[in-house]
């Protein structure tokens, strides 16, 4: 972009006054004419005309001139150059009146005064004056804030992306831009102790906790993690778990389904890298078996790349694919059995694993890691994968320690494995006081029985103190054996990173923001809130969304982390609940004396009492202080402030549904222990809000769904989760129905995802028909729709819990419960 300078002149035949304001926002030229002036109050830059118009000369040189109505500037340059006979022709020029009505078209006015005051322009942080325009340096500076506004509009007008918008990593294998000069050196610690653990001959496991302000980027170096090691190493991403009652299942539930995910640059899982680099050194190092023609056949397929195991054995469901999975199966047991005996689960799991990855069919992979999952499944979808059926009794928690410890024996003739654990912070809150321990103790678990690893956890500062009081000591050794620090990177590193996430979309970062907003982005708390800062100017320039009050120096970040912008307006709303209350006791006092209005500096109702007890011994309205009006004050609820939460909650909701849309066909785990769990975190946050109860019912010492019986009001309602399949389904379902018939006045609901094979055996159905046909009860198939809404509230919930959305909790449930009406849960919560 050429070089600009923008003008503004002030005279009606001869030049009276100008100033030039360049590129970057600062005013580098002002003067006024001797000859032309009549105000000879000014003492500065007073200069003969003639010498004011040479300075000029030199100044707009190969320079773009940008004035607002630009030919009016002209036409007293021309005049005054004329006069005394110097040759100027001002050959690059722009008008930014012209500029605003093709990018701004059907505004009433195209003035400097009515674009700067609609679009919301400042000048040293103030609106335009109407008493301070025609003033040349004055409405320069107006001009320029227009011309930027303009090419910033302009420049944006091809993309639809806010490039600032993504500000944070859900997981790490997301794929964000990443300026990887930031925390190398925490990163390389990362990757040296993997090493560690690698080249220990005990391949003992180690801790890591990666300490972090909100918002620092502490997932965002997970993610690099896994972009730079996934070709190697499997990693593990484990989400706060939020059922006390089946915390190792959690968290084994999260490893599985990461070990379902695709490597990124291959079509294959990190569980089918995970076999095929562990079995070809299986049988290619082996001391303990003598190899065959199978062996010898296998070993030569895959000599150049353990992935060939995939792709060299035979065509799907082939004889000769079959035979040599066989034999894969069998061989993986056989070192097992060598090295660990064939006690406990190992033999079905390693089955299950080998099972996963001879599969190429969709569906059989979606039944065996269901499987591998420990669920119960339909007689014919185990047939068609080739597995038994678990027991009814079986204990998902001692089942999950023992799959984990076998993926991490796996991993010994691999790499090791890297478990993370993320978005914790929720754990601190009382009513997680029982997961939390059983978290502990869930993590000690592992670090005692699963080698060969790296364990991660992610953690703010006062969270990592709090988890030091509350979690056994051992566990807290064990975990935090390496300690890593991310402290906030330097300005130009923010600036790096913005300029970055600019040019993957294609823009110049100069002709969005100018210097002094960069500066003002980059001055934030974390990078995340620089990001939403940036975001926020950005939906400024294209949306003309105002833009919320920023917050800059050292003593405002300090309070910031203190107190949410938020929490003040939440204080304000209270503070005026106060005041109206207390208008109600002066009664018709100010309908015949003078009038008492609130300002901006009111910063409590404590001055009304005073004004009350003044009132009573002098009986002088004169006594009454008045101050100046200010409307907006008055209805909070419409101020710009409630209407950009507003707008994060629903930009928030749309970018979240956004992702869940693509993920919701791949490989998950979806469990009743999972959904009941989130259920229960979403009931106890709208509990003060809508005064819940929350209770259970029992049916002896029988297995019912997982459910939570919801009492508001004189209304009970029974919300249950069913994904099972087979004798399990039919045996829980049976019991609901008995609880049905006992208990009319309770309204029954029993949710299964759509995504679940459906059910087809002539008992299970039958007590499907018989729920459906009671007076109060229904099952639920929880279709696309309903499992997007439902994952939505729960994100909502836990990312504020977790610090990840900066906004009070309260205000984005009752926003929920306004805007979400056609929830299901909102639907039945209401």
């Amino acid at each position: 972009m050429k070089d600009f300078i923008v003008l503004d002149t002030e005279g009606k035949d001869l030049l009276k006054e100008i100033a030039v304001i360049d590129s970057q926002g600062k005013l580098i030229y002002e003067a006024f004419s001797q000859e032309n002036l009549d105000n000879y109050d000014i003492k500065f830059n007073r200069k003969p005309l003639k010498e004011i118009l040479n300075d000029f000369s030199q100044l707009s040189h190969n320079k773009l001139i940008i004035g607002h109505h630009i030919s009016c500037d002209l036409k007293v340059l021309q005049n005054s150059y004329i006069k005394f006979g110097i040759d100027w022709v001002a050959s690059d020029f722009n008008c930014s009146l012209e500029l605003a009505k093709n990018c701004f078209p059907n505004f009433p006015s195209y003035s400097l005064e009515y674009l700067s005051k609609k679009l919301e322009l400042k000048v040293n942080n103030s609106y335009f004056n109407s008493k301070k325009a025609h003033n040349a340096r004055y409405d320069a500076q107006f001009t320029y804030q227009l011309y930027r506004k303009i090419l910033a509009k302009k420049a944006m007008t091809s993309y639809t992306i806010n490039p600032f918008g993504s500000n944070r990593v859900d997981n790490p294998f997301q794929d964000h831009v990443d300026l990887s000069s930031i925390y190398q050196d925490e990163y390389r610690i990362l990757e040296s102790i993997i090493e560690d653990i690698k080249y220990d001959k005990n391949h003992q496991s180690k801790g890591a906790i990666i300490i972090g302000e909100p918002g620092s980027g502490k997932t965002h170096l997970i993610m690099r993690l896994a972009k730079n090691r996934l070709k190697f190493n499997r990693l593990l991403f484990i989400r706060c778990p939020n059922n006390s009652q089946a915390v190792l299942y959690h968290i084994y539930s999260r490893i599985l389904e990461s070990f379902v995910h695709e490597v990124p640059g291959t079509k294959y899982s990190q569980i089918e890298h995970l076999l095929a680099h562990s079995f070809v050194k299986l049988i290619s190092h082996n001391t303990f078996m003598n190899l065959n023609q199978k062996d010898l056949y296998i070993i030569e397929c895959v000599k150049e790349n353990s992935l060939d195991l995939y792709e060299k054995l035979g065509a799907e469901d082939s004889s000769k694919k079959i035979g040599y999975w066989q034999h894969i199966e069998k061989r993986t047991n056989e070192w097992w059995f060598n090295e660990y005996g064939l006690s406990g689960y190992a033999p079905q799991i390693i089955k299950g694993i080998v099972k996963f990855c001879s599969y190429q069919e969709r569906k059989r992979k979606e039944l065996v890691t269901r499987w591998l999952a420990a669920e119960s499944l339909a007689k014919e979808d185990l047939e068609l994968i080739g597995l038994e059926d678990w027991s009814e009794e079986i204990s998902k928690e001692d089942f999950s320690l023992q799959a984990i410890s076998v993926f991490s024996k796996l991993s010994l003739l691999d790499e090791p494995l890297i478990i993370v654990f993320d978005q914790l912070e929720s754990l601190g809150l009382r009513p997680n006081e029982t997961i939390l321990f059983r978290f502990g103790e869930a993590v000690k678990e592992i670090f005692t029985h699963v080698p060969n690893s790296l364990i991660i956890l992610n953690l703010f500062p006062d969270r990592w103190q709090q988890f030091q009081e509350k979690i056994d000591r051992a566990m807290i050794d064990r975990s935090s054996q390496h300690q890593i620090y991310l402290k906030s990177p330097n300005d130009q590193e923010l600036k790096g990173i913005l300029e970055l996430r600019s040019q993957d979309e294609g823009i110049d970062l100069t002709e969005l923001f100018t210097s002094e907003e960069i500066k003002d982005i980059v001055d934030q708390t974390s990078i995340r809130a620089m990001l939403n800062r940036a975001s926020d100017y950005y939906r400024f320039k294209v949306n003309n969304i105002p833009l919320p009050e920023p917050i800059n120096s050292n003593e405002n970040k300090q309070n910031y982390q203190s107190f949410s912008l938020e929490t003040r307006v939440i204080r304000i709303e209270n503070q005026l609940s106060e005041l109206q209350k207390l208008f109600k006791q002066l009664g018709g006092f100010f309908d015949n004396h003078e009038s008492f209005i609130i300002t901006n500096d009111v910063a409590s109702p404590d001055i009304i009492p005073s004004v009350l007890e003044s009132k009573k011994s002098t009986n002088s309205p004169s006594k009454v202080i008045k101050t100046e009006v200010i409307p907006t004050v008055i209805d909070i609820k419409d101020s710009p402030i409630i209407n950009t939460i507003k707008d994060r909650l629903q930009e928030f909701l749309e970018k979240n549904k956004a992702i869940l849309n693509q993920e919701y066909q791949k490989l998950q785990i979806i469990s009743e222990s999972d959904d009941i769990g989130k259920l229960m975190g979403i009931l106890v946050a709208f509990k003060p809000v809508l005064n819940l109860e929350i209770d259970h019912l029992l049916l002896g010492n029988r297995k019912v769904p997982d459910h939570c019986l919801i009492e508001k009001d004189s209304k009970k309602v029974f919300i249950g989760f069913l994904h099972s399949d087979g004798a399990a389904f039919t045996s829980r379902i049976k019991n609901c129905n008995e609880l049905v018939v006992t208990n009319k006045i309770i309204q029954f609901q029993l949710w299964r995802d759509a995504r679940q094979t459906a059910i087809s055996g002539k008992g299970g159905n039958n007590q499907i028909d018989m729920l459906n046909n009671s007076a109060n009860g229904k099952f639920c198939i929880m279709e696309k729709e309903d499992r997007i809404q439902f994952e939505l509230i729960y994100k909502v919930i836990t990312d504020i819990q977790n610090r990840d959305l900066e906004i009070e909790l309260e205000q984005a449930l009752r926003f929920l419960l306004s805007e979400m009406t056609e929830s299901w849960l909102i639907k039945t919560l209401l």
